[in-house]
């Protein structure tokens, strides 16, 4: 299944998601802040990615007033943060032919 975990405010979101042509391409969307990820969907871009690191944003704006910026993170740490604040997954997110894109990369997805 090709999908996109996106957020509907976010301005980079709703470029790519132009660019891609998400909905023409058939993509099912998931809007992460009113439809949170779950586990299951965290491991399954965990698997693809090879990290929860790289699923990561320490442009949140939650990341500095939380001192995460002063900790060393875990891999457990990234992938609990993740699930608890929706605004810690780097966005979108575009799963397609068991490829996944991250952020800024996802333009990639239209080949």
């Amino acid at each position: 299944m090709n999908k996109i975990y996106h957020l509907s405010t976010c301005g980079t979101c709703k470029k790519v998601l132009e660019e891609i042509q998400a909905k023409e391409r058939g993509f099912v969307l998931q809007d992460i802040k009113k439809e949170k990820i779950t586990p299951e969907q965290l491991d399954e871009m965990h698997a693809l990615a090879g990290s929860y690191e790289a699923l990561f944003s320490r442009r949140s704006q939650q990341y500095r007033p939380m001192g995460l910026h002063e900790k060393t993170l875990t891999e457990m740490d990234y992938c609990n943060l993740i699930l608890q604040e929706y605004s810690f997954l780097k966005r979108p997110v575009v799963i397609t032919e068991n490829r996944i894109y991250i952020g800024s990369d996802a333009r990639q997805a239209t080949s």
